[in-house]
């Protein structure tokens, strides 16, 4: 990796940012893995499978909170100018950061159908929902990284890194269609990419700050 001054933040902030998503992409893939292999006490058509609706309440909460974590690792990549100062890099990260969000407002609101079945226009709303925000993110990170690796600013394997976050949810979208046991494992593996990403974006603040 090159070592360079981050454009609009210290080294500190891209620091602490990159440990968070570090942090929260490691327990993200922990939680997916744990919810792929559970004993599910609830039929496979309820919206909360495989849990119960109080423990999918609980669930819902923590992954709000564990995508905050994720935000705040695409927020230091663009920080730390990887992307460089090309218009496709800004759209790209406008649109990962927007998707990011709705996609755990989407985590909350999920709430609300905790006792309903697949099959009710709630549960139908938020499956939308979830899609298009995903949409969102995928085509944002792609954008993204493609401006990572026009910009060079980044070497080795770090800098595929943004582009790979936006394909592999695009290979996450068949899993959803095939069984939740494989979603979620494949969910895992998107978290511990962002898990690399943000241990590049901590590396590389201390770098900055020695």
């Amino acid at each position: 990796m090159t070592t360079y001054l981050a454009k609009t933040k210290t080294s500190a902030t891209i620091r602490f940012c990159g440990q968070l998503c570090l942090v929260a992409a490691v327990l993200g893939a922990a939680s997916s893995a744990y919810l792929a292999f559970r004993s599910p006490p609830v039929p496979e058509d309820m919206w909360s499978y495989p849990q119960t609706a109080e423990a999918f309440t609980g669930t819902k909460v923590w992954l709000a909170v564990q995508h905050l974590g994720l935000l705040a690792g695409l927020l230091a990549l663009w920080w730390s100018g990887t992307a460089g100062s090309a218009r496709l890099g800004r759209i790209g990260h406008v649109g990962a950061v927007a998707g990011v969000i709705g996609w755990t407002l989407t985590e909350v609101a999920a709430i609300a159908a905790r006792y309903d079945t697949n099959d009710t226009t709630m549960a139908g709303l938020l499956a939308t929902s979830y899609g298009l925000f995903s949409l969102l993110i995928g085509v944002g990170l792609i954008l993204e990284g493609i401006a990572v690796l026009r910009a060079r600013v980044w070497d080795g394997w770090p800098r595929w890194l943004p582009l790979a976050l936006g394909i592999w949810l695009f290979v996450m979208m068949p899993a959803f269609g095939s069984s939740f046991e494989v979603a979620e494992l494949a969910t895992a593996c998107w978290m511990l990419l962002f898990a690399a990403l943000g241990w590049c974006l901590a590396s590389l603040g201390r770098r900055w700050a020695g």
